[in-house]
């Protein structure tokens, strides 16, 4: 039974899918039936809607294409007449623009550029398209009226804006580089900022459209004529302060220096006025033995010439100033060194101006052309101070040859900024300086030479020599000189090494100057030295000869002491000091030997023996002479010796001493002997004129004549 009924269930099963099925296929029958029916409607609808469009472009097309010819038409005739407005605007350029190209581009610059852009755009047009326009040549016309006055008006602003620089302002200038470390470098404002860009602003247009370098020359001799005005300002800002403020300083002397713009510069012994001084404090001692006789003096040929120096003698005169030749002589060695390193310092600023004026191609030419004027002045100045210093060395007045020291010391210090100014410009300009350096070294290194020469040849004279035996004008001016030397060790030894044609000035160096140097100090002693021996020799007395060798040598000893000298000499001599001292004590010894002639009749020798209280005549005879002699011996010699001259206290109270023991000693032995303790006269106050203590007491009295 079971079987059976799941057969049943199983086929009813079937039958209701199939049924299922059938009507799932109707469904879908009738589903594609009507998706046919829409597909055709859409069909219909849109077949309907191509032909509306195909009949609406028939008729639109040909509307656009003629709305476009007529815009084509309209722009044509719109580029038309902006082509004949333009064309027209040419004609009237002339008129719109005359009466600003006849007023001028002063006050109004960019106003006046503008006009005379219309104007060069006119010509070319007319030049292009209708030369033979009468319009061409106003335009023309007009151009060049505004061509002529840009380069007036160039003219004029730089001519009615372009100041010399200020003395204090240059001053301050140099100062900058020399005082405190890290201090803003000082710039100079040459032309106010808005002239300075009108300038510019021409002188591009002049550059691009101008075609003309006339106002380079312009540019060129205006500011070359200020450069010059300034340097000239400046000397004589040092004139007009001379009285006040003596010599000022001297950058080539000091490092640094602490003025302010409003203060004079600090004063400082010029070279030969320190050389005078110590001559006036040497001669007020009695050290030349002609008080006031040194022969420095100031170089002569030092006057102004048509080029910008002065003469100095006018300097007092047209300031009502009391200045000595000498001043006269430092302030214009001071006034040239200053006005070498001003020249420096305002050669940059000008370089630094005409960069943005100038085009690039033509700024190292025009810079050439520009400071010429003004590095020929101060060459041809510094040619006349080695001219002059020539003509003072072949008068033998070599310590006025000393002002070149300096000069040169701050030419060789400026000369690296000197060469980075001049960079660029001609090789005649660059070598200016060097030139001048070589003339002034060989200069000075003849001037040494010459020096250590007159020495040497220096004529044996009467009438140079002191009478009181004390240090020789030549050997204070020698020595005087020397010291000098020691402000100028470096200057000095390049000098000597320019000079040398060895390996080792090839390669200079400071050693190598310094023993230059040190050789050269070493011959002029020498020959000092052997020049003294042979004027000692002029003196008959040979003890006065040998005071006067002592003073030289002791003069020579105590200044090589105080002052670097013998450090340059023990550089190539060994034991200098000892070698003087030496020298200083023979000469006591040959000075001490005058007294023998005195000392030796209160001597013992060849007195006979003293036998019993009773005295032969013969022996009382001996003895009076013994006492006689010794009087007239003494009061012969302290007489002349008295007016003799020892300088240094040390040394007289040392002589003295030594003189007054030894003869204090024999004649205290003698007149214990032969006179206190013997009779051999009845009247001893005519024999025995002086006590042991008188004695001294009259040695006492050597070298000084106020005694």
């Amino acid at each position: 039974m079971i079987p059976n009924e799941d057969a049943s269930s199983r086929k009813r099963e079937i039958e209701e899918k199939l049924k299922q099925e059938e009507e799932m296929l109707t469904f879908i029958k009738e589903s594609l039936d009507k998706s046919d029916q829409l597909t055709n409607n859409m069909v219909s609808i849109l077949s309907s809607f191509e032909s509306r469009l195909m009949k609406l472009e028939n008729s639109i097309i040909p509307v656009h294409k003629q709305t476009e010819t007529l815009q084509r038409l309209q722009e044509n005739v719109d580029r038309t007449l902006s082509c004949l407005d333009h064309v027209i605007s040419y004609y009237h350029v002339a008129t719109e623009t005359e009466k600003v190209i006849k007023d001028g581009p002063s006050g109004r610059l960019e106003e006046y550029l503008s006009c005379i852009a219309k104007i060069q755009k006119a010509v070319e047009y007319f030049q292009d398209n209708n030369p033979d326009s009468p319009e061409l040549n106003r335009v023309k016309s007009l151009f060049e009226k505004g061509k002529e006055s840009l380069d007036a008006e160039f003219r004029n602003l730089l001519q009615r804006h372009s100041k010399p620089v200020p003395p204090i302002l240059i001053l301050d200038l140099i100062g900058t580089d020399e005082e405190i470390e890290g201090q803003e470098e000082g710039v100079l404002e040459h032309l106010p900022e808005g002239i300075l860009q009108d300038i510019i602003r021409i002188s591009q247009w002049l550059v691009e459209y101008g075609r003309n370098q006339d106002f380079m020359n312009v540019y060129c001799q205006i500011r070359s004529s200020q450069l010059d005005r300034s340097i000239k300002g400046l000397k004589e800002h040092f004139r007009k302060n001379s009285s006040s403020s003596g010599v000022p300083y001297s950058p080539a002397v000091q490092n640094k220096r602490k003025d302010t713009p409003t203060k004079k510069p600090a004063k400082r012994p010029g070279t030969i006025r320190k050389a005078q001084n110590l001559l006036k404090q040497y001669s007020g001692h009695g050290l030349d033995g002609k008080k006031g006789g040194s022969s420095l003096s100031v170089l002569e040929g030092h006057e102004q010439d048509s080029r910008g120096r002065y003469h100095g003698d006018a300097v007092g005169e047209k300031h009502g100033t009391t200045l000595g030749k000498e001043d006269v002589l430092d302030l214009e060695i001071d006034t040239y060194i200053y006005c070498i390193s001003a020249f420096v310092r305002l050669a940059q600023s000008e370089y630094q101006l005409l960069l943005d004026i100038i085009p690039e191609h033509h700024q190292k030419k025009t810079f050439d052309s520009l400071i010429q004027e003004t590095l020929d002045n101060l060459i041809l100045e510094g040619e006349n101070i080695v001219l002059a210093a020539k003509k003072a060395n072949s008068r033998h007045d070599f310590t006025s040859v000393l002002s070149i020291f300096p000069i040169l010391r701050h030419l060789k210090l400026t000369k690296p900024e000197f060469d980075k100014v001049l960079q660029g410009t001609a090789a005649s300009t660059k070598n200016k300086l060097p030139n001048l350096i070589t003339s002034i070294e060989t200069t000075g290194a003849k001037a040494l030479e010459d020096f250590a020469d007159s020495i040497k040849n220096d004529p044996d004279k009467e009438n140079s020599m002191s009478k009181d035996g004390t240090v020789h004008e030549l050997t204070s001016n020698a020595i005087l000189f020397l010291q000098q030397l020691l402000e100028f060790q470096e200057t000095a030894g390049a000098m000597l090494a320019s000079q040398e044609t060895s390996s080792a000035a090839s390669t200079y160096s400071s050693e190598f100057s310094r023993r230059l140097l040190s050789t050269y100090i070493c011959k002029v002693l020498g020959n000092l030295q052997l020049k003294l021996l042979s004027k000692s020799k002029m003196y008959e007395d040979l003890a006065l000869g040998a005071i006067f060798l002592h003073n030289n040598y002791n003069y020579i000893l105590k200044s090589l002491e105080k002052s670097e000298l013998m450090q340059l000499v023990s550089v190539t001599q060994k034991d200098p000091d000892s070698l003087y001292r030496e020298h200083i004590e023979q000469q006591i010894q040959i000075y001490q030997k005058s007294w023998v002639k005195v000392t030796d009749y209160v001597h013992d020798r060849n007195m006979p023996p003293l036998q019993g209280a009773k005295l032969k005549d013969k022996e009382r005879q001996m003895i009076k002479e013994r006492f006689k002699g010794f009087n007239e011996g003494l009061d012969e010699i302290c007489k002349i010796q008295k007016s003799w001259a020892i300088p240094d206290k040390k040394q007289r109270e040392r002589i003295r001493q030594s003189q007054k023991k030894i003869v204090q000693e024999a004649y205290g032995a003698f007149l214990h002997k032969f006179g206190t303790g013997v009779n051999f006269t009845k009247n001893p106050d005519k024999y025995i004129k002086y006590s042991v203590e008188h004695v001294g007491e009259m040695i006492e009295r050597l070298f000084d004549t106020s005694a």
